[in-house]
């Protein structure tokens, strides 16, 4: 594939069979995201796609509203040092926009074992990401109104934004622990706990 073809591509579908026949080529993958980390592509500049804090996919100013073509893209997401995000194939890196992660926990499932609960998400994009520590769970307090943003990691430097269902479902998980001498409002899974905040804090917020 030539350099730049990619971000000279006008429509999603055209530019979905691009990065799948890019990401094929490279022969490196059976099952799973292709293996972005491993890749180092030269930067083709930025691409006129957008990630909204919802979920939805923009190309050129048009919602991508093929669920396949959302899932293609969001296997060749990778998260740099720099702070940025980037469709990548093995022979091209174009920027995106992502208002703020680019995936969506929209589901949650709790089961019960030897470590105590465990926490299931399913994301927007179809990840299925058990929370623990290697997927390790944080939260945000952001805003005058100081709403709640809990994370979870997915994978490399890429995290899902809890939808408002699955945060209230999450925190009616919360238990207060004491960590550190202070009693923390906490959620846990796989073995780890995750502090949410200090439940004095908490009672505030309730209060408001």
């Amino acid at each position: 594939m030539a350099a730049e073809e990619i971000s000279a591509t006008t429509d999603a579908a055209g530019l979905a069979a691009l990065i799948a026949r890019a990401a094929g080529d490279a022969g490196e993958h059976a099952k799973g995201p292709p293996p972005v980390e491993k890749w180092n592509p030269p930067f083709c500049g930025d691409l006129d796609m957008e990630i909204r804090s919802d979920g939805t996919w923009f190309y050129m100013g048009t919602p991508i509203g093929r669920a396949p073509l959302v899932r293609l893209f969001s296997t060749v997401l990778r998260k740099d040092e720099d702070g940025r995000t980037y469709l990548v194939t093995p022979v091209e890196k174009v920027g995106i926009r992502v208002a703020d992660a680019p995936f969506v926990a929209v589901e949650i499932t709790v089961s019960h074992g030897g470590e105590g609960p465990l926490l299931t998400f399913r994301t927007n994009v179809g990840d299925v990401v058990e929370a623990g520590p290697d997927h390790p769970l944080r939260f945000v307090v952001h805003g005058e109104h100081k709403q709640l943003k809990p994370y979870l990691h997915v994978r490399g430097r890429l995290e899902a934004l809890l939808s408002r269902p699955v945060m209230y479902d999450l925190v009616g998980l919360g238990e207060t622990l004491d960590i550190n001498g202070v009693a923390m409002f906490c959620v846990r899974s796989g073995g780890a706990t995750f502090p949410v905040m200090p439940a004095a804090e908490l009672s505030a917020l309730a209060d408001a």
